[in-house]
């Protein structure tokens, strides 16, 4: 398992945004909403879409392919054609510095 690793000031994303980042060689998108972060490896696991440049709307973000919707919050899988959860990640902000650590 990684360490934390700073991605981005609070100021980058704006709220609601999102961004995509490397860490630890993986894609991962990092979202903005109501004050809060949160981070899904940037792949939809219907067929490895990139998440990243979906729709997001409110806690749910939308595979730009073929629509699956999934919760930004855990990675759960919400709609068809995806039935298993992306990998989140872990979060947290220290001063004004958006650190992300990767989980396997």
């Amino acid at each position: 398992m990684s360490d934390f690793v700073r991605v981005a000031k609070v100021s980058d994303i704006p709220d609601p945004g999102k961004q995509i980042f490397e860490v630890d060689d993986r894609l991962v998108v990092v979202f903005h909403v109501g004050g809060r972060f949160w981070a899904l490896d940037d792949v939809c696991t219907h067929d490895g879409g990139p998440l990243g440049e979906g729709t997001l709307d409110g806690y749910q973000i939308a595979c730009p392919r073929h629509g699956a919707k999934f919760d930004i919050r855990d990675g759960r899988a919400l709609t068809m054609p995806a039935t298993r959860a992306t990998v989140a990640h872990e979060v947290k902000v220290e001063g004004d510095a958006v650190m992300v650590k990767v989980n396997d």
